[in-house]
């Protein structure tokens, strides 16, 4: 019984460790955080319910990374090693967000840190079990970008777009943990059936073949491509374009490929379908995912769209998907880097290709095709400006319908679609 009781209490140091381990290679600016999450699980051998709690721990930091070291400032004066830091993060997301045992959080967390310094540490979380109801008091007399940890500069943003009010709705949006979704992949025969007699599975009310799911998917259905883990708001796009079989369709910005295979599933899988994207390193789960979803009508090749496309494409398509690189403004829920790592000119920047992509687009449209651009920002200067300004700026070319999808409002991803098609009353 000790052996097993001293296993359990490495485990859970391990966890805690993996934690740290994880916030300081994502500090020095190493990779995404979901792939340091499933670095540090392989690496320590977590089981999946420590994995789910290392999952747990370092989103609820990265979410409110701004307001715990506010925290750990009312808590201790003086400077911290970077270090420390994340191991007091790790600490006081716990007592103080998700509501993990005290002797736990405490004593696994003081573990963490080199001897010198876990006597610094004890106190801290200490004081914050002494301090918690006060410093859970005070939330709301804090401003909304701090009680919400986003940077001041986008919070500004969003206040001069959308208002205080919905601006704060989208803060506390972002700092909720994101719901699952799915989509019932409709070229299996018996995905529909299985997904909606499944206990966990709600279907999304007024979108047909969308599901929530409590907890991850049975692992039979993503094996065997019953359905694809994707929100409610990727279908405006693929709306907009309303795909038919047997069109020559393009996804220029395609992986992973949630778009393509819904594109795939309403043309019933007749017709043709290039799938490109700049990154080759990208593509490997691209083709993976199309042929785990039946589809059999897409080729998959690497394409930097701010240059020039083939000659070959010239005129080729019916209808081109332009998902472009943008801001990820509309999926912070999901995307927890996206915060800390956007900056206000990163915005402008991505607009420079955003134009660039639509631009090299057109020559590959037929003359009665239609391109659909599309983003999953909220940002208008990436949207609504940007496509009025290329109309205005095109006079043979017009926007016929758009649509945008705002988290506070509609309860799904924020996401933005636009159709363009060629002006024939311009003449």
């Amino acid at each position: 019984m000790q052996l097993a009781s001293g296993n359990m209490a490495t485990q859970a140091s391990n966890v805690r460790r993996a934690a740290v381990s994880a916030l300081r290679a994502w500090a020095k600016g190493h990779t995404y955080m979901d792939s340091l999450i499933e670095r540090q699980a392989a690496k320590n051998g977590l089981s999946r319910q420590d994995r789910a709690l290392l999952q747990s721990i370092v989103s609820a930091v990265l979410r409110n990374r701004r307001l715990l070291d506010h925290w750990i400032a009312q808590l201790r004066r003086g400077k911290l090693d970077h270090e420390t830091r994340d191991i007091l993060r790790v600490g006081l997301v716990q007592l103080l967000i998700l509501g993990i045992a005290d002797h736990a959080a405490v004593n696994e967390t003081v573990n963490c840190g080199k001897v010198s310094v876990r006597g610094l540490i004890n106190a801290v979380l200490r004081q914050c079990i002494a301090k918690r109801q006060q410093l859970i008091d005070e939330l709301d007399e804090l401003s909304p970008p701090l009680k919400f940890s986003h940077p001041d500069w986008l919070w500004k943003r969003w206040k001069s777009s959308y208002g205080a009010n919905k601006a704060t709705q989208l803060l506390e949006w972002n700092n909720q943990p994101a719901k699952t979704f799915c989509r019932v992949n409709t070229l299996h025969e018996s995905a529909a059936t299985t997904v909606a007699e499944y206990d966990k599975a709600s279907p999304v009310d007024g979108l047909e073949g969308f599901y929530e799911i409590e907890g991850p998917p049975p692992s039979e259905w993503m094996k065997h491509g019953l359905v694809y883990i994707q929100d409610p708001a990727t279908r405006h796009c693929v709306e907009l374009m309303a795909p038919k079989p047997g069109e020559c369709v393009l996804d220029a910005c395609a992986a992973p490929g949630g778009k393509a295979t819904m594109i795939a599933n309403m043309m019933n899988n007749e017709g043709e379908i290039l799938c490109t994207d700049s990154n080759e390193k990208r593509l490997p789960r691209l083709d993976e995912n199309l042929t785990n979803l039946g589809i059999k009508i897409a080729t998959v090749e690497t394409h930097d769209w701010t240059e020039p496309a083939p000659e070959a494409w010239h005129g080729k398509f019916d209808a081109i998907l332009l998902d472009v690189p943008c801001s990820n403004t509309g999926v912070m829920r999901r995307r927890l880097d996206a915060r800390w790592r956007l900056r206000a000119e990163n915005i402008s920047e991505l607009g420079d290709i955003q134009r660039a992509i639509l631009e090299n687009a057109l020559p590959c449209l037929k003359e009665d095709g239609r391109i659909v651009y599309s983003t999953c920002s909220i940002d208008a200067e990436e949207n609504h400006d940007l496509v009025t300004e290329f109309a205005a700026t095109h006079s043979d070319w017009k926007v016929t319908a758009e649509h945008q999808a705002l988290p506070y409002r509609d309860q799904t991803d924020g996401a933005y679609a636009a159709c363009i098609r060629r002006d024939t009353t311009s003449s």
